[in-house]
């Protein structure tokens, strides 16, 4: 029997192969309990133009979007709106609602046909009475989340770009690397806008620092993988 989310989504919507068991917070739980946190989500397929959540209501829910495109749109007092983002299939939304109580402060809403897959905060806390050991390791996957977080700060205060850059990079790899003969290989391709983003630099600086890196040895760019020489898991 295929996965739940295959059938419901039927031939027009391309689904990614990410699942809730990827995201960070349900990282290291046991195949078994990956499979009944998966086959207790709570689906939902969407039409183009339908909103997934609107902005200011209790946020209460975690969607992986697991086929289909979202716009993330702020309003303004004025009536005004503003693109935030546009957020694809394997991204997450609401990742921290089912631990910290707020309201959204965007609104999502789907540009093409979609099908999320997730849990509102009472599902969850139903799974892990029923599994414990789900909300244990949810415990030290937040925990280590803020020490990663918190290593990040230290990333930005480095004031040299090329020094704060290969932090970030260091710290992409520890969660996302793999060893190879040349050294730690980053899984995915990252764009200088995400690079940007992750250190609160321009691009164009980002362009610099990286050819910076490269020269010095600290770095390898091949094809579309990314080798830190300097570093090991």
């Amino acid at each position: 029997m295929g996965c739940l989310c295959q059938e419901i989504a039927g031939p027009d919507i391309e689904l990614s192969p990410i699942c809730l068991g990827h995201l960070w917070m349900f990282k290291n739980l046991p195949e078994a309990e990956v499979a009944e946190l998966t086959k207790e989500a709570a689906r939902k397929k969407l039409k183009k133009g339908e909103t997934l959540f609107m902005q200011s209501n209790p946020a209460d829910e975690l969607f992986l979007i697991k086929g289909g495109r979202i716009k993330l749109v702020k309003v303004f007092e004025d009536g005004s709106e503003l693109t935030l983002d546009i957020r694809k299939d394997g991204d997450f939304l609401g990742e921290n609602s089912l631990s910290v109580q707020g309201k959204y402060p965007v609104s999502a809403i789907c540009l093409e046909e979609t099908l999320t897959c997730g849990f509102d905060r009472t599902q969850f806390e139903q799974l892990v009475l029923k599994y414990p050991n789900i909300g244990l390791q949810v415990i030290r996957n937040l925990s280590d989340r803020v020490n990663w977080l918190t290593s990040q700060v230290g990333s930005l205060a480095v004031t040299n770009i090329e020094e704060r850059l290969h932090r970030v990079l260091c710290n992409v790899a520890k969660e996302h690397g793999a060893t190879s003969a040349q050294g730690v290989v980053i899984q995915f391709p990252l764009t200088h806008e995400d690079l940007g983003f992750l250190t609160g630099a321009h691009r164009v600086s980002i362009t610099r620092a990286m050819t910076a890196l490269k020269n010095a040895g600290k770095i390898i760019l091949e094809d579309k993988r990314l080798i830190l020489t300097s570093f090991s898991l």
